[in-house]
């Protein structure tokens, strides 16, 4: 029988408040940091040593995985190939996204030649003026970026090291990014660089000297104003640069304060007309308000008071109208607010319009919407609906849906979702979120079930639709979500009653909604699974040591599970953004409550389930020498025959590879989170040519983003000519479109000369001969 790996111990002992702890895999830590890394080949041939013979045991693990695993290969592949038909995937495991092509950063001409059936001669031209194009890349999956600035032949003529892929442009002269510090690797200091000059001679506008703190950048809905941002896990404070008003030759740049530094205040701003738009939450008015003040800052207008019950997530400004994204007893609400004119003083919101869902449980996120725009454009999917992009008319509420993402041999009337609710220990309610499939699932306790939670930084759980997830239920799985405490569903109060020394109350909440499962059966615990990921894995691992007889699967995925050791480590990346979070171990009442669940540390002589293991080599958020620790010290302790697999990506860091290309202006808001140890919720291309992470972005649209291009066949402009054209954008999409008769939301204004219609976007122009209606649509290539 083939035995699975060991790793070497050494004898070291952590001694704090008179409490001693054994750690004899300790010395994996400068091993697994990325400052070690970087100096490999500078350090002494013994840590060399060791640094390979770590390296050696990961490599190990993976051969065990892959021995253990070897029986179940050939459904292992097919199941593979099942879930890639499912997703639209190529064989090279990218997301089919069109034709994939360089993006482009210039005028892109199609010349067809001949004439068409009236005889009308087709040999004109097609023109995208695309503006200057960065990119923000991760190479290495170690969220440490650089930024690419291409020139009109798509050479990079230049780029910014040591960034994170925070930035954004200065019209089209400069742009702002932020840089990390070396050692932490905390986002800390932003700065201007003018194109055309090294990046050592940038003006650096905001240095962030408090260690619990990052800063990142974003742009207003307007256009007009960038705002640079600090954040801790409680407190946010703003400075604002109006970009209309800065020239950048004459070295006129200046941050200005928007909204100051207070301990506990935490606020978001954006801008329209003659106002800015705060965010504003405190311990009062924890589920936020949202205030308008006069862009001098000498008045201000509560616009949307506190609501113990609604909690205020995020806003979005047009020009007549202020979207508020609202959550209601978990559920996300979409409500819609008009506006006076821009140049009227906003004393209160006018007519209100709520967009409605009828699910019980759903998903609901913005997708990029023009500023000037009577249109929202929003994405919807449920566990069972694939994603839906509605056009909701801000004066009605009334929504059409503009896509659907249509799947071969899937009938979602096949599928039931519920929604349901366990109760926890100090009676609070917590609502479960569950899909299954009617036909094959009698909810009689036979059914297999896999359950995940996260439950940490006020991140939501969103029961969103996977492609993937479709390979479980069709075989009869159930598949469930527990939002329990920790979490932002159900308002503020929910996230602080499962932080610090709360935090208890996640680990006992999931095993609460296990048990209900359990006891209502929805399975067994012979049939239930669990699965999490990062600060969800740090859950799989408490529950584990809690509750190990309740299950039969585990998975833990990039796990934070060394709670302890790394809190008490302020040279580790983020540890000290994460105080605020779990609580600062150098004080006593902390250590000892983190103690009491790291699952490091309470690894006992018992049997566990099956369990499966996964990091990244290049891991910042969570070292890999943490599942590492986790793993050895359960191959020691446990009393066991179960699997027990640990698996390593050595190109990976905490986030994937690669997923599907999403214009970083689709995820504004993405920006202003917080970097926590989760997946932040954003997406990335795949680079066919260099296997990495990329982020898009250009002054101050990125061309003809899809956002628009999905808009043009209704929207254009009313003209009394008829025109088909295939373009090809800079992201990869071959996409079709119609010119006709519509509206103008898109367009500053159009022109005609003979034959030439001119179309002036917002910040493009698009050029195209068109020709009389009558002739019917022409294709262009």
């Amino acid at each position: 029988m083939v035995k699975p790996p060991k790793l070497n111990k050494e004898n070291h002992v952590i001694e704090m408040f008179g409490d001693k702890r054994e750690d004899p895999y300790y010395w994996l830590r400068n091993l697994s940091s990325p400052e070690f890394k970087s100096y490999l080949g500078r350090e002494s041939r013994y840590t060399q040593f060791r640094y390979t013979q770590f390296k050696s045991y990961l490599e190990r693990e993976n051969l065990y995985s892959q021995f253990m695993m070897s029986d179940s290969k050939f459904f292992e592949d097919d199941l593979y190939k099942e879930m890639k038909g499912k997703m639209n995937i190529e064989d090279d495991g990218d997301e089919i996204v069109g034709e994939r092509r360089r993006p482009k950063y210039y005028h892109q001409r199609w010349s067809p030649m001949g004439k068409n059936a009236a005889g009308f001669n087709m040999g004109s031209s097609f023109e995208l003026y695309y503006k200057p194009e960065a990119d923000a890349n991760d190479f290495e999956g170690n969220e440490i970026f650089t930024i690419s600035i291409f020139d009109r032949t798509e050479h990079t003529v230049e780029t910014l090291e040591g960034v994170t892929d925070s930035f954004e442009w200065v019209n089209e002269e400069a742009l702002v990014y932020i840089a990390l510090e070396k050692k932490t690797l905390r986002p800390y200091k932003a700065y201007l660089h003018i194109l055309g000059t090294e990046q050592a001679s940038d003006t650096p506008l905001y240095e962030e000297e408090d260690d619990k703190f990052s800063l990142n950048v974003r742009a207003s809905e307007s256009k007009k104003f960038l705002f640079v941002t600090s954040v801790s896990k409680t407190t946010s404070f703003n400075f604002y640069l109006d970009v209309s008003k800065h020239d950048v030759s004459k070295h006129e740049y200046r941050l200005e304060v928007l909204t100051p530094r207070e301990d506990g205040i935490d606020t978001y701003v954006s801008h329209r007309g003659n106002h800015f738009f705060i965010v504003r939450r405190t311990d009062e008015y924890f589920n936020s308000e949202v205030v308008a003040c006069l862009l001098d800052k000498t008045a201000e207008t509560i616009v949307l008071p506190h609501r113990e019950r609604i909690k205020i997530q995020d806003i979005e400004l047009f020009k007549d109208h202020l979207v508020v994204y609202e959550r209601v007893n978990g559920l996300p609400i979409v409500t819609i607010y008009g506006l006076p004119n821009v140049e009227e003083p906003v004393m209160r919101l006018q007519h209100c319009v709520h967009v409605q869902f009828d699910d019980p449980t759903y998903f609901v996120e913005r997708l990029g919407s023009e500023f000037n725009s009577s249109f929202l454009q929003l994405r919807y999917s449920t566990l069972k609906t694939p994603p839906l992009e509605y056009e909701v008319d801000m004066k009605t509420g009334n929504k059409v849906k503009k896509n659907e993402k249509v799947l071969e041999n899937f009938d979602a009337s096949n599928y039931v979702i519920e929604r349901k609710w366990a109760n926890a220990q100090d009676g609070t309610e917590i609502p479960i979120s569950i899909v299954y499939h009617q036909d094959l699932v009698k909810l009689d306790g036979s059914a297999p079930l896999l359950l995940t939670g996260y439950g940490s930084y006020e991140t939501c759980t969103e029961p969103h639709f996977e492609e993937s997830r479709l390979s479980l239920l069709d075989r009869g799985f159930i598949y469930a979500i527990a939002h329990i405490r920790g979490g932002g569903e159900m308002g503020r109060k929910w996230y602080e009653n499962g932080k610090l020394l709360k935090k208890e109350n996640t680990f006992t909440d999931f095993i609460h909604c296990a048990e209900y499962l359990t006891e209502n059966k929805y399975c067994s615990k012979e049939k239930l699974s669990i699965i999490g990921g990062s600060a969800g894995g740090l859950l799989i691992g408490v529950v584990l040591n809690m509750r190990p007889d309740l299950f039969k699967v585990a998975v833990a995925e990039v796990p934070f599970v060394d709670v302890l050791t790394t809190m008490l480590d302020p040279t580790i990346p983020m540890t000290t953004l994460e105080w605020e979070e779990w609580g600062d171990p150098r004080e006593e009442g902390f250590y000892k409550y983190m103690k009491s669940y790291s699952p490091v540390d309470n690894v006992k002589a018992t049997n566990y389930p099956n369990i499966l293991v996964t990091t990244g080599f290049n891991d910042t958020r969570v070292l890999c020498s943490e599942p590492t620790k986790f793993v050895a010290k359960l191959r020691d302790r446990k009393t066991d025959d179960n699997l027990l697999l640990f698996k390593c990506d050595f190109h990976a860091g905490h986030l994937p590879k690669s997923s599907s290309d999403v214009s970083s202006e689709g995820e504004e808001d993405a920006s202003y989170k917080r970097k926590s140890r989760t997946p932040p919720n954003e997406s990335f291309s795949y680079d066919e040519e260099h296997h990495h992470k990329r982020r898009y972005k250009s002054p101050p649209r990125r061309g003809l983003r899809n956002d628009v291009m999905s808009k043009v066949l209704n929207q254009i402009c009313k003209s009394p000519f008829m025109i088909e054209v295939t373009i090809l954008p800079r992201r990869f999409h071959q996409l079709t479109f119609t010119i006709y008769n519509g509206r103008t939301d898109l367009v500053e204004h159009v022109t005609h000369f003979n034959q030439r219609m001119t179309v002036h976007f917002k910040d493009e122009i698009l050029m195209c001969k068109v020709f009389p209606s009558s002739l019917g649509p022409v294709a262009m290539k």
